[in-house]
């Protein structure tokens, strides 16, 4: 959003947006040169949307102000709206007061109903908040209904006064949790509506389907028509009349029917000339399979720049290119528009996949295991449709149970994880990175920084949005087995049963590591088990190497019906003495009615199917090894734990000073403009304008100094090196602490200075006795301020014990960063000591979040140690670098993905 807020940004600058209906619609500042497309918008609008925008039929009116927006320069914004060649919308806001401003809007009436007037609301908003504007009014006259209802519906909170048949009405621009939610709801709809005809076409074309087996083209049309493609395909092919049984024609305008979906496999140089020609006969979708764009370098990335241009132009959506193609196993569509061999059968999971081959191996696992497929696509370079975009198309999809991701890369990883959060609520998301490195480790020189490597981010965002992380596609694949089969697990606690002890001890130990519980049977399920013949019954239980069908069936079900557990594993080992049909029948017949997930780990058998079918239509999944079955299902509980718990808010802070903390930044850029480290004043005086507890430090160059400062803070005291280019004090010598007088100040003042190689030091009064914490930002990139917390002192690096968060940070947010670090027994008071002030604790987390939000030049901050004792916490070492901050782009505004940062 950024470019926004310049009124004389270049030609074509500007976004573009889905409207309701799914066509494409560009909002981008007003020009000069736009007066006179505008004149002629005002002469189409009716007399109607003339009375209600001027409270006049004035036509003159209209032009007047058209010219005020295009031509004058006193502080106003103006947005408009191009649908097709033509400007069909404008919105604006005039500055009336200090944060507020005047808004107004005109459509052209042929494009009422189509959403527009609700993106430019969202867009002038997003500009106003960036500007400073943070209440935006209007007066509407209370007959103008399609107006006050986009109002109303737009989520952003607003306050409504009537007087004289006029609303006033004061809207906020800021985001909250309800304007993010209606706007992705909004998204969601117009993503549904782009992109039905690219996975629910009526009619497929392959262009570039040559006539000869083999080809990427032909095979896929020969998969298309092998899959049982429910609607017309044709072939375009100037060479032939018919390919592979398809009729063929010479070019797409030539096709008998409006083509929906459009699948290219013609030399990356005829890509563009064909797009067009798409664009100009109504195809509505289209797949490029065609390779050397963006990844062979400069040319193709400009080649792929004008492809997404063309397709804009045309409201064409784009899949690829370089990719493998589609596929929707709907019984009403039956498309495999892929050159795979794999031909996947319905099912519950959906995949997305940046790699064509990673897809053909999750497509192959899948079908090997017996799960089946909702939908498939291969995003290639992801010029134009991205995992954000089939986030929200398989959000609502009623034959998707769950979504499964492969990406090596993220175009806007902030609203993925705002969408994944609200996603996640009904539908669990697992995601394969690729690209894991260590190699990328950031050159920090703070402990938050030099710990911060490029999989950070990531793990945080997944973290805080419930995306199951894993770590290989056949992990994935054995996850969403077991989640596509309600119900999900209500606990940890987990029982192993069957005919096989070591394997039982497998599944045990597997569950330990996982944080699973194996919780010891009551005498009563015992005695139950032991007169079923079960040799080993606590738990793991064992029925023996001779354990019969009907023996394990009574077995599971006095489990299932106990009520002591939340999950269950069975292992069985198929001997002679009982067959395999039998065993699966009895597994069936006592979980058709549990409550609660069952995994099945069966070996022994050639004939032991990938899953166990149940009356009511479920499948149990069945596994080959016993690891595998816990880790999946303790996946499904770590899912089950996060869906489960409250959404959490960010806290509303007391204390702070937003305009101090500006006050600090400005002056410190005034004498340094490239940015660098603030000294040890500056950083204490920016940490109490976040409202966080400093120890006072004092500066000195001489003993003389040192002494002084140690008097008026207070002995004891402790004394640090301050020499330039120190970053690690102890490790020098160059800390010294609970120095009780001037004789043993002055003493470590001149070993620290000898040490150090320069007379620079800091005097601070001795923080209370605690435990030692580090907590830190760092800037990334894409991924915005990352929050970090852990284990402090000198054996930082040492322990590695961290976690990390992302903006906004709730409650739960932080809370979970505590209690998941191996230090959280010492806060809670380990063997009779006295427990820390966690609360205390939470709230300096919370305080640097803000402070990161509120300062983008806050490039890193460390904390270490941040003191936390059971009187409160002391911040006593801080680390703090500042560099020049770019604008932010409006992350969470709907953007198609060309225009994403």
């Amino acid at each position: 959003m950024t470019a926004i807020k310049h009124a004389d940004a270049g030609h074509g600058a500007g976004w573009d947006v889905l409207a309701a209906d799914g066509s494409v619609v560009r909002i981008r500042p007003l020009r000069e040169d736009d007066e006179r497309a505008l004149d002629a918008m005002n002469q189409r609008v009716s007399d109607r949307s003339i009375y209600l925008r001027f409270f006049g039929i004035s036509r003159t009116m209209a032009d007047e102000h058209t010219h005020h927006l295009a031509t004058d320069r006193d502080g106003h914004v103006a947005l408009v709206a191009e649908y097709g060649d033509a400007l069909v919308g404008i919105a604006s806001y005039e500055p009336l007061r200090s944060g507020e401003a005047e808004m107004a809007f005109l459509l052209e009436d042929s494009v009422h109903g189509r959403g527009i007037g609700t993106l430019l609301l969202e867009q002038l908003a997003a500009v106003a908040r960036e500007n400073g504007v943070q209440r935006l009014r209007a007066d509407t006259l209370v007959e103008n209904a399609p107006m006050l209802r986009v109002f109303a519906d737009s989520g952003f909170e607003q306050v409504r006064r009537m007087d004289s048949g006029v609303v006033e009405l004061v809207l906020d621009t800021a985001y909250r949790p309800t304007t993010l939610e209606r706007m992705a709801d909004r998204e969601r709809a117009a993503e549904n509506r782009s992109l039905h005809r690219l996975f629910s076409p009526q009619t497929v074309a392959v262009i570039g389907a040559g006539r000869k087996p083999g080809g990427i083209g032909h095979e896929l049309l020969r998969n298309i028509v092998n899959g049982g493609y429910t609607g017309s395909v044709y072939a375009v092919n100037p060479q032939a009349d018919r390919v592979a049984d398809v009729p063929a024609y010479p070019s797409i305008s030539a096709v008998p029917r409006t083509v929906d979906l459009a699948v290219i496999a013609v030399p990356a140089e005829r890509v563009l000339d064909v797009l067009a020609e798409c664009g100009e006969s109504g195809v509505g979708g289209a797949v490029v399979l065609t390779a050397g764009f963006s990844e062979l370098g400069t040319a193709g990335r400009e080649l792929q720049r004008e492809m997404l241009a063309v397709a804009r132009r045309h409201s064409i959506r784009l899949i690829g290119p370089n990719c493998l193609g589609l596929v929707n196993t709907a019984p009403d569509v039956s498309l495999n528009a892929t050159f795979a061999e794999v031909s996947p059968a319905p099912g519950a999971l959906a995949i997305a996949a940046q790699s064509g081959a990673v897809g053909i191996a999750a497509l192959e696992h899948a079908g090997r295991t017996g799960l089946g497929i909702s939908e498939f696509v291969s995003l290639g370079n992801k010029v134009d449709v991205s995992g954000n975009d089939v986030l929200l198309h398989w959000w609502g999809d009623p034959r998707t149970a769950v979504i499964g991701l492969y990406l090596e890369s993220f175009g806007n990883p902030r609203k993925f994880g705002g969408l994944a959060r609200m996603i996640g609520r009904t539908k669990p998301i697992l995601v394969v990175k690729g690209g894991r490195s260590v190699g990328g480790r950031r050159a920090g020189v703070s402990h938050t920084a030099a710990a911060a490597t490029p999989e950070t981010a990531v793990d945080a965002l997944f973290a805080q949005s419930g995306v199951l992380r894993m770590d290989t596609v056949e992990e994935l694949v054995e996850t969403a087995r077991v989640l596509a089969v309600p119900p999900l697990p209500r606990g940890r606690r987990l029982a192993v049963v069957g005919n096989a002890g070591g394997a039982g001890i497998l599944a045990a130990d597997a569950a330990g590591r996982l944080g699973l519980e194996l919780p010891e049977f009551s005498t009563a399920i015992q005695e139950q088990l032991a007169a079923l013949g079960a040799v080993g019954c606590a738990n793991p239980v064992d029925l023996g190497a001779a354990a019969s069908a009907t023996s394990l069936e009574q077995a599971l079900r006095v489990i299932v019906a106990g009520g002591e557990v939340d999950g269950v594993v069975v292992n069985y080992a198929v001997t002679r003495a009982g067959k395999v049909e039998d065993i699966y029948a009895a597994i069936a017949a006592a979980g058709v009615q549990a409550e609660l997930p069952i995994v099945v780990n069966c070996v022994g058998s050639a004939q032991a199917g990938p899953e166990i079918a149940l009356a009511d239509g479920r499948k149990l999944p069945v596994f080959p090894f016993p690891e595998s079955a816990v880790r999946a299902l303790a996946h499904a509980v770590q899912y089950a734990e996060w869906r489960s718990r409250p959404q959490g808010v960010v806290p509303e802070l007391a204390r702070v000073d937003a305009a101090g903390a500006r006050v600090v930044v400005r002056r410190f850029f005034q004498h340094n403009p490239d940015g660098g480290w603030l000294d040890p004043r500056q950083a204490s005086v920016l940490l109490q304008c976040a409202g966080v507890p400093v120890i006072p430090v004092a500066t000195a160059s001489t003993r003389a100094q040192a002494i002084a400062g140690a008097d008026a803070a207070g002995y004891p005291v402790a004394l640090k090196t301050a020499a330039p280019g120190v970053v690690h004090k102890t490790d020098i010598g160059g800390v010294r602490v609970g120095l009780e007088n001037a004789v043993q100040l002055g003493q470590a003042y001149d070993q620290i200075t000898t040490a150090a190689g320069g007379p620079e030091v800091l005097v601070q009064a001795m923080a209370a006795s605690g435990t030692e914490l580090v907590v830190g930002v760092v800037r990334d990139r894409l991924f915005g301020p990352l929050v970090m917390a852990g284990s402090g002192g000198i054996l930082t690096d040492v322990q590695a014990d961290r976690q990390w968060r992302g903006l906004p940070l709730t409650d739960l947010d932080a809370l979970d960063m505590v209690h998941s670090l191996r230090c959280a027994p010492l806060l809670a008071g380990y063997r009779g000591a006295k427990a820390a002030d966690q609360e205390a604790v939470l709230e300096v987390i919370h305080r640097i979040a803000w402070l990161a939000d509120l300062v983008p030049e806050l490039a890193e901050l460390d904390i270490n140690p941040l003191v936390a004792a059971p009187s409160g916490v002391s911040a006593v070492d801080i680390r703090m670098r500042l560099t020049p901050a770019e604008p932010e782009p409006d992350w969470y505004a709907r953007h198609l993905r060309g225009d994403q940062p």
